[in-house]
Protein backbone atom coordinates (compact mmCIF):
# COMPACT_ATOMS: atom_id res chain seq x y z
CA UNK A 1 0.00 0.00 0.00
CA UNK A 2 0.94 3.38 -0.28
CA UNK A 3 1.86 6.03 2.25
CA UNK A 4 -1.38 8.22 0.91
CA UNK A 5 -3.66 4.99 1.10
CA UNK A 6 -2.43 4.48 4.73
CA UNK A 7 -2.86 8.13 6.08
CA UNK A 8 -6.30 7.78 4.48
CA UNK A 9 -6.88 4.59 5.90
CA UNK A 10 -5.89 5.78 9.51
CA UNK A 11 -7.95 9.04 9.17
CA UNK A 12 -11.04 6.55 8.70
CA UNK A 13 -10.28 4.59 11.48
CA UNK A 14 -10.23 7.74 13.90
CA UNK A 15 -13.82 8.83 11.91
CA UNK A 16 -15.37 5.71 13.08
CA UNK A 17 -14.30 6.04 16.68
CA UNK A 18 -16.14 9.05 16.84
CA UNK A 19 -18.78 8.29 14.39
CA UNK A 20 -21.70 8.32 17.22
CA UNK A 21 -25.20 8.95 15.92
CA UNK A 22 -24.24 9.85 12.57
CA UNK A 23 -25.27 6.36 10.90
CA UNK A 24 -28.80 7.61 12.13
CA UNK A 25 -28.84 10.66 9.60
CA UNK A 26 -32.02 10.34 7.31
CA UNK A 27 -31.32 9.70 3.54
CA UNK A 28 -32.75 13.25 2.28
CA UNK A 29 -30.40 16.34 2.59
CA UNK A 30 -32.36 18.06 6.16
CA UNK A 31 -31.79 21.41 5.08
CA UNK A 32 -33.05 20.36 1.69
CA UNK A 33 -30.72 22.05 -0.46
CA UNK A 34 -27.69 21.39 -3.41
CA UNK A 35 -24.40 22.72 -4.31
CA UNK A 36 -23.02 22.11 -7.32
CA UNK A 37 -19.21 23.51 -6.95
CA UNK A 38 -15.52 22.99 -8.42
CA UNK A 39 -13.31 19.86 -7.20
CA UNK A 40 -11.00 22.10 -6.73
CA UNK A 41 -9.11 20.63 -3.14
CA UNK A 42 -8.93 24.53 -1.49
CA UNK A 43 -13.21 24.84 -1.60
CA UNK A 44 -14.61 23.20 1.40
CA UNK A 45 -18.40 23.49 0.96
CA UNK A 46 -18.70 22.35 4.16
CA UNK A 47 -16.72 25.11 5.72
CA UNK A 48 -17.84 28.08 3.32
CA UNK A 49 -21.53 26.94 3.44
CA UNK A 50 -21.68 26.35 7.28
CA UNK A 51 -22.42 22.47 6.60
CA UNK A 52 -22.78 19.14 8.78
CA UNK A 53 -23.29 15.53 7.11
CA UNK A 54 -26.58 15.38 6.21
CA UNK A 55 -27.00 18.68 5.82
CA UNK A 56 -26.93 19.12 1.78
CA UNK A 57 -26.06 17.53 -1.20
CA UNK A 58 -22.48 18.82 -2.81
CA UNK A 59 -21.97 17.73 -6.63
CA UNK A 60 -18.27 18.24 -6.95
CA UNK A 61 -16.50 18.20 -10.79
CA UNK A 62 -14.01 20.56 -12.90
CA UNK A 63 -15.02 23.68 -12.61
CA UNK A 64 -18.34 22.88 -11.13
CA UNK A 65 -19.68 23.15 -14.58
CA UNK A 66 -23.65 22.24 -15.19
CA UNK A 67 -22.22 19.11 -17.22
CA UNK A 68 -25.14 16.16 -18.38
CA UNK A 69 -24.17 14.35 -15.32
CA UNK A 70 -24.11 16.88 -12.62
CA UNK A 71 -27.74 18.28 -14.32
CA UNK A 72 -28.45 14.04 -13.82
CA UNK A 73 -27.47 14.71 -9.95
CA UNK A 74 -29.49 17.84 -9.42
CA UNK A 75 -32.62 16.19 -10.42
CA UNK A 76 -32.14 12.85 -8.56
CA UNK A 77 -31.52 15.23 -5.47
CA UNK A 78 -35.00 17.25 -6.12
CA UNK A 79 -36.58 14.37 -7.34
CA UNK A 80 -36.18 11.93 -5.17
CA UNK A 81 -34.60 13.63 -2.54
CA UNK A 82 -36.81 16.56 -1.55
CA UNK A 83 -34.04 19.36 -2.54
CA UNK A 84 -35.62 22.82 -2.86
CA UNK A 85 -32.64 25.59 -3.80
CA UNK A 86 -29.84 24.77 -5.88
CA UNK A 87 -26.36 26.86 -5.55
CA UNK A 88 -23.68 26.97 -8.25
CA UNK A 89 -20.58 28.03 -6.82
CA UNK A 90 -17.44 28.77 -9.26
CA UNK A 91 -14.19 29.85 -7.88
CA UNK A 92 -11.49 32.47 -8.87
CA UNK A 93 -7.87 30.89 -10.07
CA UNK A 94 -9.67 27.79 -11.39
CA UNK A 95 -7.79 26.04 -13.19
CA UNK A 96 -10.33 25.42 -15.63
CA UNK A 97 -8.85 29.06 -17.11
CA UNK A 98 -5.61 27.80 -17.85
CA UNK A 99 -6.79 25.78 -21.17
CA UNK A 100 -8.88 25.04 -23.68
CA UNK A 101 -10.36 21.97 -25.62
CA UNK A 102 -7.74 22.13 -28.26
CA UNK A 103 -4.88 22.46 -25.67
CA UNK A 104 -6.14 19.41 -23.58
CA UNK A 105 -6.76 17.64 -26.22
CA UNK A 106 -3.32 18.30 -27.99
CA UNK A 107 -1.91 17.43 -24.46
CA UNK A 108 -3.41 13.74 -24.61
CA UNK A 109 -2.64 12.79 -27.76
CA UNK A 110 0.85 13.69 -27.03
CA UNK A 111 0.97 11.88 -23.46
CA UNK A 112 -1.30 10.25 -20.75
CA UNK A 113 1.23 11.26 -18.45
CA UNK A 114 0.58 14.59 -15.75
CA UNK A 115 1.41 17.52 -17.72
CA UNK A 116 3.71 20.86 -16.46
CA UNK A 117 2.31 24.32 -16.48
CA UNK A 118 4.94 27.02 -17.33
CA UNK A 119 3.53 29.84 -14.57
CA UNK A 120 5.11 32.11 -16.40
CA UNK A 121 3.67 31.53 -19.69
CA UNK A 122 0.71 29.74 -18.51
CA UNK A 123 1.79 27.29 -21.19
CA UNK A 124 1.12 23.86 -20.81
CA UNK A 125 3.53 20.91 -21.90
CA UNK A 126 4.55 17.34 -21.90
CA UNK A 127 7.18 16.27 -19.52
CA UNK A 128 7.24 12.61 -21.07
CA UNK A 129 5.71 12.10 -24.90
CA UNK A 130 4.29 9.06 -26.52
CA UNK A 131 1.22 6.56 -25.28
CA UNK A 132 -0.74 9.21 -26.07
CA UNK A 133 -4.50 8.92 -27.75
CA UNK A 134 -6.69 11.43 -29.69
CA UNK A 135 -9.93 10.82 -27.99
CA UNK A 136 -9.42 13.84 -26.16
CA UNK A 137 -10.15 15.74 -29.31
CA UNK A 138 -13.81 14.11 -28.81
CA UNK A 139 -14.41 15.36 -25.03
CA UNK A 140 -16.03 19.03 -24.41
CA UNK A 141 -13.87 20.04 -21.33
CA UNK A 142 -16.17 22.51 -20.35
CA UNK A 143 -13.55 25.24 -19.62
CA UNK A 144 -13.92 28.43 -18.48
CA UNK A 145 -13.08 31.84 -20.24
CA UNK A 146 -14.61 34.64 -17.53
CA UNK A 147 -16.36 33.09 -14.05
CA UNK A 148 -19.19 35.49 -13.86
CA UNK A 149 -20.31 34.29 -17.75
CA UNK A 150 -19.36 31.14 -17.07
CA UNK A 151 -21.83 30.88 -13.78
CA UNK A 152 -24.45 32.62 -15.73
CA UNK A 153 -23.81 30.02 -18.39
CA UNK A 154 -24.52 27.58 -16.18
CA UNK A 155 -27.68 28.53 -14.35
CA UNK A 156 -29.26 28.93 -17.35
CA UNK A 157 -28.08 25.55 -18.85
CA UNK A 158 -30.15 23.78 -15.47
CA UNK A 159 -33.20 26.44 -15.55
CA UNK A 160 -33.58 25.71 -19.39
CA UNK A 161 -33.17 21.86 -19.09
CA UNK A 162 -36.43 20.09 -19.50
CA UNK A 163 -36.08 17.87 -16.08
CA UNK A 164 -35.44 20.77 -13.90
CA UNK A 165 -38.24 21.87 -12.21
CA UNK A 166 -39.36 25.96 -12.44
CA UNK A 167 -40.34 26.25 -8.88
CA UNK A 168 -36.48 25.31 -7.68
CA UNK A 169 -34.51 28.46 -7.40
CA UNK A 170 -30.65 27.96 -8.29
CA UNK A 171 -28.51 30.78 -7.00
CA UNK A 172 -25.00 31.83 -8.78
CA UNK A 173 -21.95 32.18 -6.66
CA UNK A 174 -17.94 32.90 -6.79
CA UNK A 175 -16.15 31.41 -4.43
CA UNK A 176 -12.73 33.75 -3.46
CA UNK A 177 -10.35 31.17 -2.96
CA UNK A 178 -8.06 34.11 -1.45
CA UNK A 179 -10.71 35.06 1.60
CA UNK A 180 -12.94 32.39 1.60
CA UNK A 181 -16.02 34.70 0.66
CA UNK A 182 -18.66 33.71 -1.62
CA UNK A 183 -19.45 36.62 -3.85
CA UNK A 184 -23.26 36.82 -5.70
CA UNK A 185 -23.72 36.61 -9.68
CA UNK A 186 -26.75 39.29 -9.81
CA UNK A 187 -27.24 37.78 -13.42
CA UNK A 188 -26.95 34.05 -12.55
CA UNK A 189 -29.54 34.30 -9.83
CA UNK A 190 -31.64 36.54 -11.86
CA UNK A 191 -31.54 33.69 -14.95
CA UNK A 192 -32.36 30.97 -12.31
CA UNK A 193 -35.38 32.77 -10.37
CA UNK A 194 -38.11 30.08 -9.52
CA UNK A 195 -41.36 30.52 -11.68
Amino acid sequence: MSKIVDEVMAANRAYVSSFGAKGELALPPARGFAILTCMDARLDPAKYAGLSEGDAHVIRNAGGRASDDAIRSLVISHKLLGTKEWFVIHHTNCGMELFCDEVMGDLLEDSLATASLDMSTLKWSNPQHGGGCAAGHFIKWHTIKNQEDSVAQDVARIRSHPLTPKNVPIYGYIYDVKTGQLIHVPKATEIGKAA
